[in-house]
């Protein structure tokens, strides 16, 4: 999944509050990460099933590196964005595939053959996970999601949210970090390279982007 942050800039908005994950969160974060699943527009009609998206993109890094992922929250508590992350890209697919994409290709059949539906298409990700073996993964081996509501997007609360991860990250001792971003997504592709990100690879879908971390 790519990320999909505006820029920020000071509006009426209310004072969103970056937290720790809980696991209490889980379900209000794989609602933020269908609603934004359509290249960062609302993906609940686009999918049959609803949790599939959160199985692919989101519920391994709560499940096997809660302690780097940060929420946004409103006044009230609800959760209206999160970044999750892990520090080294290699051994967290490795355990994806010991204990997090088993259950679930037990609970999903694969798809019939022509089917080539939105659904179809994230259970064949789920049986057939893409791997990372990139030149540049030795200089980044970390990555990140970041994904906000409408609500969540703009006074800053999207730059808080992804320095709170980097700074996390930055602990773990990771050299450098990674992400992906939509070709089409310009604002998202300028916010990042003012926080530091660069291009590392162009992909058929956008960019992939870096930036070295700070040694703690």
């Amino acid at each position: 999944m790519t990320s999909h942050p505006r820029p920020d800039h000071d509006d009426a908005r209310p004072t969103l509050t970056v937290d720790r994950y809980r696991p209490g969160d889980r379900d209000a974060l794989y609602d933020v990460c269908l609603r934004t699943g359509d290249s960062g527009e609302d993906a609940s009609a686009v999918y049959a099933d609803g949790d599939l998206l959160g199985h692919l993109y989101l519920g391994a890094y709560l499940a096997l590196e809660p302690e780097l992922a940060r929420v946004l929250r409103r006044s009230d508590g609800v959760a209206v964005g999160y970044c999750v992350a892990t520090a080294s890209t290699p051994d967290f697919e490795r355990r994806c595939e010991e204990s997090w994409w088993p259950p679930l290709r037990d609970r999903y059949a694969p798809p019939a053959a022509g089917d080539e539906s939105p659904d179809a298409r994230l259970v064949r990700a789920i049986h057939a996970p893409s791997r990372s073996d990139a030149a540049w993964l030795a200089q980044y081996p970390a990555h990140l999601h970041v994904d906000l509501l409408p609500e969540a997007q703009g006074g800053g609360s999207g730059r808080r949210v992804l320095e709170a991860v980097l700074d996390a990250v930055g602990d773990t001792g990771a050299p450098g970090i990674h992400l992906g971003v939509g070709g089409r997504n310009v604002r998202a592709i300028g916010f990042y390279e003012h926080l530091g990100f660069r291009t590392v690879e162009h992909q058929p879908w956008g960019l992939t982007m870096g930036m070295r971390l700070p040694r703690r």
